[in-house]
C-alpha cells in the first residue's frame, strides 16, 4: 500500500484494494487517528451514472484522485472528462488538469543528452515501447560512445539493468533515427517510449581538445586543453605549457577534469580503452525483409581486457605534473571519484577503487603534494560484493571529514563510522548476526541513521525487511516496525509519521501509520484478507542445509484439486544467482508457480548457499563455485519437506530456469543427477567464460582460472544424466546464444539425448516471453515427470 500524502501533511489517500474489481478510496489522518472513506462513493457512483458514465460503489472508473487538505474536494477523470466533487454532494465537470498517476516513478525524456556519470548505485528501468517499430537501446558511455544492449518490439516493455547517472538512447532498429534519450535514476523507474517525443540535442563523443568540464574558473580562454592526446595549459597571455607527457593514440587523457575547490590543483584522469570484444548474432527471419541480417554487439567477456583509468594530479600554479605513485591502484576493474574527489580543504583528492577480481577495495587519496594512501580499505579472500553492498556517505555537516561505511568484515554486512583525515574507524554503527539491507536515510543534524534491516527480529524469516534507527555512535538501535512478515514503509515529507506495511506468501497485506519517533502504532489502516484466492496458499517452510544446522527457507505449491493419497511429482524453479535472494517474501499472486502446480504436480522455490543477503559465509559458497547453486541444501530441504508430505513424491523431481537458472538447470543433470532427472534450461550462461564479463568476475575472479572449466556445463556435457531440454532465442544480447550452442556441440560429441528448442527472432528468456517457447518447456516438464502429455 502506497500513501499519497496531502498537501505536504502527514495525512493522506490510499485505494484500497479488497478483491479483483473491488476497490474503494480511504482517508487517513494520523493525528487524530481517524480512517474514513475518502469521499461518498455511493454519490460519486449515482453522479457518473446520471451523467451517463458507468460506475458502481466499489468499482468507479478511476484509480487516482487529486485531493483537497481533509478531502473537502476530490478531482479525477472518469468517461473522457475531468470531474469535482465536493463534500456537500456535488458533481461538476471541470477543464482543470488532473495529476494521474505517480509522475515520480516516471523518467521523463531528456531534452539534451548528457555524459554518463559513475556511479555505483545500481538501479533499473523498464522501457515500456509504445511506439510501432522496433526500437534499440543504445548506452551512452562517458566518452559518449554508444553500445547496444537490446531491442523491444512494438508493445513490449523490457527492464534494463544499469547505474544512476547512466544515459540510454533509443532508436528506431530499422534505420538507427533517434527518438529518444533517458538518464537513469536512483530509484527503478519506467521510461515511456512514444511517438512525438522530442528529439533531444544528442551528445557527440568528447572530442580530443575539449575538456567535459571547465578546470579553473580562470577566463580569457585560460584553463586546461587537451592536444595529442596530453594535457596542457594555456595562461591568460595564451603562453601554452604541456603539462602531461605519458599521453598517447593508445593511452590519451580522457577530457575528465577535476579541479580543487581554489583551482589550484587539478586531476585528470589519463585512460587505456577497453579491449573491443564484438558478439556477432543473425537474424534468420526479420520482420520486414527476406534475407538474414547480422548484427553485433560490444560485449566484453571474463579475462578480457577493460578500460584502465589513472588519476594524475597537475600544479597549476607551476603548470607541472605531480609526481604520484600508482601502487594502490594500478589494476583496477573500475575507479571513480568519491563524492566529486576533493576534500574541503582541497589538499587531497579522493577516489574509490575497486581492483580486478573484487577481493580488494580501497577508498584511495591523492595529496597535492604527491603522497598517495589507503584511506580506507577492504579485502576479502572470496569477493567483496561491490555491486549490491557498497554503501558510503561523506558527512557534509561534520567538520571532521566523517564517513559512514558499510562492510562485510565481521561477516554481517554492517556499518562503520570513519575519520577520513586518520584513516581510522570511529567506531561500528551496527553489530550483531543481522544485517544492513540499505540505508533509508542519514539525519545528520541528530546523528541518526534509518536502515532497512535482515534479520534482526528473532523467530522469523532472516530476509523479513524491517526498518531500525541507530546513533551514529552504534548507541540506540531501535526497530520501528512490528509484526512477523517482510515490511515496507513510506514517510510523510516532514518524516513525522511512516505508513508501515507487511504481509508474508501465506498473510494478506496489513498496514498501520507509526510515529516515526517510538514506532508506535497511531492508526489501523488496513488489513487484507485472502478469503478469494482460489488456489491453495504456498506454504512456507524452512529446514536445514548441507550443514545441518543453517536453515534453508522456501515455498510449496500445491495443486489447486489435491488428493493427498497421490504422490505428485516435484518441480522445483531454480535461480541461484549470487547477487540476489529468489524465493517472494511479501504476498504476491505467483501465477507461474500456480498454473504448474495446477497441472499435477508439487512447486517449489528455495534459496539455497551461495545466494544474497544472509551472513558472509553464506555468500562465499558461490566464490569459484557458481555449479554449487546451493544444491546441496535444496535437495537436502526437499527430502525434509517430504518426510512429512507423502504427497510428495521425490523420486521424480524436475527442475527448469533460464538465463543463471539455465545454468544452474543444466548443472541438476550434470552434478546432481541421481535427485534430479528432468530440466529446462532455457538462454543458459552454460560457460561463465562466454558471458558477461561484470557478473561473472564478481563471483568467479580474476584471472579466469581452472575454477572456470570445473562449473562449465560445456565442459562437463558428458556427465548428462535425464532428460534435458535447451532452449534460446537466436539474438539474445543478454546472455551470447553462442553459450547454449556450445553446449549442443558438447552433448552431441558425448553423444547425449536431448531437446533443442531454437526461436527464430527470440531474445533473453523465451521460455517465459515467447508463448510457443513456453507451452513448449511445460509440455517438456508434463510428459517427462508424468509420463503424459499435456491436456490442450
Amino acid at each position: 500500500m502506497k500513501p499519497h500524502w496531502i498537501s505536504g501533511s502527514n495525512k493522506f489517500w490510499f485505494r484500497e484494494s479488497h478483491a479483483p474489481e473491488d476497490s474503494t478510496f480511504v482517508y487517513i489522518d494520523p493525528d487524530q487517528g481517524l480512517r474514513q472513506p475518502a469521499f461518498d462513493h455511493d454519490g460519486v457512483a449515482k453522479a457518473l451514472r446520471q451523467q451517463g458514465v458507468e460506475a458502481s460503489v466499489t468499482n468507479l472508473p478511476f484509480v487516482w484522485i487529486d485531493a483537497s487538505d481533509d478531502c473537502a474536494t476530490v478531482k479525477f477523470r472518469a468517461g473522457e472528462k475531468n470531474w469535482e466533487w465536493t463534500k456537500d454532494g456535488v458533481l461538476t465537470p471541470i477543464q482543470d488538469d488532473i495529476h494521474e498517476g505517480d509522475t515520480t516513478e516516471m523518467l521523463k525524456p531528456l531534452t539534451k543528452e548528457e555524459y554518463t556519470t559513475e556511479s555505483s548505485k545500481e538501479t533499473a528501468i523498464k522501457f515500456v515501447n509504445r511506439t510501432k517499430w522496433r526500437v534499440s537501446l543504445y548506452w551512452i558511455d562517458s566518452l559518449g560512445k554508444e553500445k547496444h544492449y537490446q531491442n523491444i518490439e512494438p508493445g513490449h516493455a523490457k527492464s534494463q539493468h544499469t547505474y544512476e547517472g547512466h544515459i540510454w538512447r533509443v532508436t528506431r532498429a530499422s534505420d538507427g533515427e533517434v527518438i529518444t534519450s533517458f538518464a537513469a535514476e536512483s530509484e527503478k523507474k519506467t521510461a515511456v517510449i512514444e511517438e512525438g517525443l522530442p528529439t533531444p540535442k544528442l551528445l557527440a563523443e568528447a572530442p580530443g581538445n575539449l575538456s567535459k568540464r571547465q578546470s579553473n574558473g580562470t577566463t580569457d580562454g585560460a584553463g586546461i586543453f587537451f592536444k595529442d592526446n596530453n594535457v596542457w595549459f594555456r595562461d591568460t597571455n595564451g603562453q601554452e605549457t604541456q603539462m602531461s607527457t605519458t599521453g598517447s593514440e593508445a593511452s590519451p587523457f580522457s577530457n575528465l577534469t577535476y579541479p580543487s575547490p581554489n583551482n589550484k590543483f587539478v586531476v585528470v584522469f589519463q585512460s587505456t580503452p577497453a579491449q573491443d570484444h564484438t558478439v556477432y548474432e543473425v537474424e534468420s527471419s526479420p520482420y520486414d525483409q527476406l534475407q538474414p541480417r547480422l548484427h553485433q554487439f560490444q560485449y566484453l567477456k571474463p579475462g578480457d581486457n577493460v578500460t584502465i583509468d589513472r588519476p594524475r594530479m597537475f600544479d597549476l600554479t607551476n603548470q607541472r605534473e605531480v609526481p604520484t605513485d600508482n601502487a594502490l591502484f594500478e589494476n583496477p576493474y573500475q575507479l571513480y571519484a568519491l563524492n566529486g574527489g576533493w576534500n574541503v580543504e582541497g589538499t587531497e583528492y579522493r577516489f574509490l577503487y575497486n581492483q580486478r577480481g573484487h577481493q580488494v577495495f580501497r577508498v584511495v587519496g591523492m595529496s597535492t603534494q604527491g603522497d598517495v594512501r589507503a584511506v580506507i580499505e577492504e579485502k576479502s579472500n572470496t569477493f567483496i560484493d561491490y555491486s549490491n553492498k557498497l554503501y558510503y556517505r561523506e558527512l557534509t555537516s561534520s567538520n571532521s571529514s566523517e564517513l559512514i561505511w558499510a562492510s562485510e568484515r565481521d561477516g554481517w554486512n554492517h556499518l562503520y563510522l570513519y575519520d577520513m583525515k586518520t584513516g581510522k574507524v570511529k567506531n561500528q554503527i551496527t553489530k550483531g548476526k543481522w544485517l544492513v539491507r540499505s540505508v533509508d536515510y542519514v539525519d545528520e543534524a541528530k546523528r541518526q541513521i534509518w536502515i532497512k534491516v535482515f534479520g534482526a527480529v528473532p523467530g522469523q524469516d532472516p530476509y523479513y525487511a524491517h526498518l531500525a534507527r541507530v546513533n551514529f555512535d552504534g548507541t540506540g538501535f531501535k526497530i520501528l516496525t512490528e509484526g512477523d512478515g517482510d515490511h515496507s514503509w513510506y514517510f510523510s515529507d516532514d518524516r513525522t509519521t511512516f505508513t508501515d506495511s507487511w504481509s508474508r506468501m501465506d498473510m494478506a497485506y496489513k498496514t498501520v501509520t507509526r510515529d516515526a519517533e517510538t514506532g508506535n502504532m497511531t492508526t489501523d489502516v488496513s488489513s487484507g484478507n485472502l478469503d478469494y484466492v482460489l488456489w491453495p496458499i504456498p506454504e512456507r517452510f524452512a529446514a536445514p542445509g548441507r550443514d545441518n544446522t543453517t536453515l534453508i527457507y522456501g515455498l510449496i505449491f500445491r495443486p489447486y484439486q489435491m488428493d493427498n493419497s497421490t504422490k505428485y511429482p516435484v518441480i522445483e524453479k531454480i535461480y541461484a544467482g549470487p547477487h540476489d535472494f529468489f524465493v517472494p517474501k511479501a504476498y504476491t499472486i505467483h501465477d507461474e508457480a500456480h498454473h504448474i502446480a495446477n497441472e499435477g504436480f508439487v512447486v517449489v522455490l528455495i534459496d539455497g548457499m551461495g545466494t544474497n543477503w544472509r551472513s558472509k559465509a553464506f555468500h562465499d559458497v558461490a566464490h569459484k563455485n557458481l555449479k554449487d547453486a546451493g544444491f546441496p541444501d535444496r535437495i537436502a530441504w526437499m527430502k525434509a519437506a517430504a518426510s512429512t508430505r507423502p504427497w510428495m513424491d521425490i523420486e521424480r523431481v524436475g527442475v527448469y530456469g533460464g538465463s543463471a537458472g539455465g545454468q544452474n538447470a543444466m548443472g541438476a543433470l550434470l552434478f546432481h543427477n541421481d535427485f534430479y532427472s528432468v530440466a529446462a534450461a532455457d538462454c543458459g550462461c552454460h560457460d561463465n567464460r562466454m558471458d558477461k564479463l561484470w557478473w561473472n568476475e564478481a563471483w568467479m575472479g580474476y584471472p579466469v582460472d581452472q575454477s572456470y572449466e570445473d562449473s562449465s556445463n560445456v565442459a562437463n556435457a558428458g556427465k548428462l544424466k535425464g532428460k534435458l531440454l535447451l532452449s534460446v532465442g537466436e539474438l539474445d544480447t543478454n546472455v551470447d546464444p553462442a553459450s547454449t550452442m556450445q553446449v549442443v556441440n558438447a552433448l552431441n560429441k558425448a553423444d547425449k539425448d536431448y531437446d533443442l528448442l531454437f526461436i527464430p527472432g527470440g531474445a533473453h528468456a523465451v521460455a517465459t516471453s515467447d508463448s510457443y517457447a513456453l507451452r513448449r518447456t511445460k509440455d517438456f516438464l508434463y510428459r517427462n515427470l508424468r509420463g503424459m502429455e499435456l491436456p490442450k
